[in-house]
Order: structure tokens, then C-alpha cells, then sequence
């Protein structure tokens, strides 16, 4: 039987741009100390939630070949469910948008979203702050997308404060690869020692990306995506890719561009928020978090 489910009723999990990124180091345990600024975008996938009584998980859609054992949004669900000793079910309804191994925290924004609707919808109760610190079990990036503000980070990413940035639009393109966040910080050839910055240094107008000539050089098609949106502005790689964006003034210049883009690429322009469009969500379900 299919499932009816109403527009108006979705959670957005919008897709997120690091406007620059510094590794400035390696952890004991592995992980990579950074400096970056996310911003989001009001491009988003779509989760709708239909709460069970039967204390069962269940997806439906989500990205083609992503085992349900695997999948961010499920995983969030049932560590939320174990977290606040829960019986509760839920079927998830999620309509892809965003690309995986894009670098625009696909994954990490859906895992944000079940955790911070489920908290409402089962009524847990878990303030932003708590909501990210359990969603850091998830990965590095789930803690900005539930706090929802545009952030300088540090740490993994998990130490943020929030930042106001312009909000310009941005062309985004989509190479015709995936680029897993592990297979490049695992490379032993890739630089981990970037002298650390100040915020002002980025205010100051530094845009640089570790990740940028490592992946330009293993990945031949994200170089040649920069390449050819490099004749209309400046180009930065998000994360550690594979999407590639330039910022414009206004909506009409970047969707010009687009019109251009070779047809053995995607894209699509955007504008960025500092505020996520998650927390509109928030304030048309009238929940309050502290």
C-alpha cells in the first residue's frame, strides 16, 4: 500500500557549504583536528515521520544502494530510542535531494533532523545542546546541522560558534563521483599540519581548502568541474568534495551560469542561510529548545 504523505508535513535536512577548512592536526584516536565555517544552503532532502505503535523502525526511500544497517537516519533513530530507554516506532519517509560523497553533509543533515523531530514527536524532551552531543556519535558534522546556526568550527568540528556570514547564492556543481570523507583523510599523502588561523583571518576574506589540490589531483573530474567554473568567479571545493560552488551577488547571475553547465554535469544554485532551514521547522512545530 502506498503511503500518502503530505508536503507540508516534511522536515527539511538542508545541504551544508565549508566555506573554507583547515586540518591543523591529527588525533591519538585518529580523528582530524579542523578549522572550518559551515554555512547551509536552502537545498535540502525531505524526511517525513509517521510515528508507530508497534515500536518498529522503518525506511522507506532514502539514497540508492545505502544499507538500512548503514543508514545515518536509521542509525539516529535507534540511538535516540536506546539514549531515553524508548519503545517507540516510527516509519521514515525520506526523499533524496542531495548527492552522497558531495561533501554537503547529505548524510550527517538527515541524521540531525530524525534525531531533533524525534525528540518532539516521541516527546523525549533533550535540549539543542544535548540532541548534538548524542548526535556526535554519529559523525563530526551532525552537531552543526541540530544546533542549526552558521558556525566557525573547531576540534573534529564539534566546537562551534556561531557566525554571521553574507548569504550569497551559489552555484553548486555535482561531478560525476563520490569522494568518501574517509578515503581522503586516510590517504597518507594528504598535508595535516596547517598552521592554525583566527576567525578574523576568515572574516578577512581567506577561503582556502586543505582537501582542495589533494582531491583535484586523485579525482581528475572534480578538477575538471573547477576548471570550468572557474571562467565565470572563484571556486572552492566543499569539505573534501566532490562538490565544487562559486558564490554570486544575486539568483539571475548564478542561474545564468547554470544554463551553461555541460550536460555530463548537475547542478543547481542555492542561497545560503545562516540560519537553517531546519529551524524554521522547529518554530512552525512551536517546540522550544534551550
Amino acid at each position: 500500500m502506498a503511503i500518502i504523505v503530505s508536503e507540508s508535513a516534511a522536515w527539511p535536512a538542508p545541504a551544508k557549504l565549508n566555506r573554507m577548512l583547515r586540518i591543523v592536526g591529527r588525533r591519538p584516536d585518529g580523528y582530524h583536528t579542523l578549522q572550518t565555517v559551515f554555512q547551509f544552503v536552502d537545498r535540502c532532502d525531505w524526511i517525513w515521520f509517521t510515528p508507530r505503535r508497534d515500536g518498529t523502525i522503518k525506511r522507506i526511500g532514502s539514497a540508492a544502494g545505502v544499507p538500512v544497517e548503514t543508514d545515518l537516519t536509521i542509525r539516529a533513530a535507534y540511538l535516540l530510542r536506546k539514549t531515553m530507554k524508548s519503545r517507540e516506532g516510527v516509519t521514515v519517509h525520506i526523499l533524496k535531494q542531495l548527492p552522497i560523497g558531495s561533501g554537503l553533509g547529505s548524510g550527517s543533515s538527515d541524521a540531525a533532523t530524525t534525531l531533533v523531530a524525534l525528540n518532539h514527536f516521541w516527546k523525549t524532551g533533550l535540549t539543542l545542546l544535548e540532541l548534538a552531543d548524542l548526535g556526535l556519535l554519529l559523525g563530526a558534522d551532525v552537531p552543526v546541522f541540530i544546533r542549526g546556526r552558521a558556525s566557525w568550527a573547531e576540534g573534529i568540528g564539534e566546537r562551534l560558534t556561531p557566525v554571521d556570514l553574507d548569504e550569497p547564492w551559489f552555484l553548486i556543481l555535482e561531478p560525476n563521483c563520490q569522494i568518501t570523507t574517509e578515503s581522503v583523510f586516510n590517504d597518507t599523502q594528504l598535508t595535516r599540519c596547517s598552521p592554525p588561523i583566527k576567525m578574523c583571518d576568515f572574516l578577512d576574506g581567506y577561503r582556502g581548502n586543505d582537501c582542495e589540490e589533494f582531491v583535484y589531483h586523485r579525482y581528475p573530474e572534480v578538477a575538471y568541474a573547477a576548471a570550468w567554473l572557474a571562467q565565470y568567479g572563484k571556486v572552492h571545493l566543499t569539505g573534501t568534495g566532490a562538490c565544487v560552488f562559486s558564490e554570486f551577488s544575486d539568483e539571475e547571475s548564478a542561474q545564468r551560469v547554470l544554463k551553461k553547465l555541460p550536460s555530463k554535469w548537475t547542478g543547481f544554485v542555492a542561497k545560503g542561510c545562516n540560519y537553517s532551514p531546519l529551524q524554521e521547522r522547529l518554530m512552525q512545530e512551536q517546540t522550544h529548545f534551550y
